[in-house]
């Protein structure tokens, strides 16, 4: 799998989660401790604007300053396709993969940031179907191809905060493609 295919892929993943949140979901709890369905989905969408705008220039606190207020609209399925369109859109313009962006977690490639957000559209498709309780299953090359690009930095997944305590160690390196997946990333399906 290319970088550009697993993005529209990790993209697919989430829309479908994004499309299958009823009127009642919104606050329903995630996986993602103190977050709802509704800061989640609002997350994915301002994690591609972000990306859009880092492509574009902007400093890592001209992105966070455009986060603010309502970024999901009256259709949070909507907002969200326009925002994935986009993000593929900066990701394909000349140059934007070699291009050095103002990253939040510190300055990065353009290819970079493309991986951050496969992996975190990926791994959010999957908190979103967890609470939504609807199918947990993703795409079995897309989590092949996060799994590969997160193994090299398993170690620090757990220290950095943002990844739950990270991989448990309990999990055998023959299971499923997924659960390695989500074990790493610190998730305990």
């Amino acid at each position: 799998m290319q970088p550009l295919e697993a993005l529209d892929c990790a993209a697919a993943e989430s829309g479908r989660r994004i499309r299958a949140i009823g009127t009642d979901d919104w606050d329903r709890p995630t996986p993602c401790a103190g977050w709802t369905v509704r800061e989640l989905a609002t997350h994915l969408v301002g994690g591609n604007r972000m990306a859009v705008d880092l492509l574009a220039g902007a400093t890592s606190a001209d992105a966070l300053a455009r986060l603010g207020g309502d970024l999901l609209g009256g259709d949070a399925a909507d907002a969200f396709e326009r925002s994935a369109a986009e993000a593929r859109g900066a990701f394909t313009a000349p140059g934007a993969l070699e291009r050095t962006v103002h990253h939040p977690a510190g300055d990065v490639s353009g290819a970079a940031l493309l991986g951050f957000r496969i992996g975190d559209l990926t791994l959010h498709a999957w908190d979103l179907a967890r609470a939504l309780g609807t199918d947990e299953s993703l795409d079995p090359d897309l989590a092949r191809y996060v799994l590969d690009a997160m193994l090299p930095i398993a170690g620090a997944l757990g220290a950095s905060g943002r990844f739950g305590d990270g991989p448990s160690g309990t999990v055998p390196d023959d299971a499923p493609v997924q659960l390695r997946l989500l074990d790493l990333s610190g998730r305990r399906p």
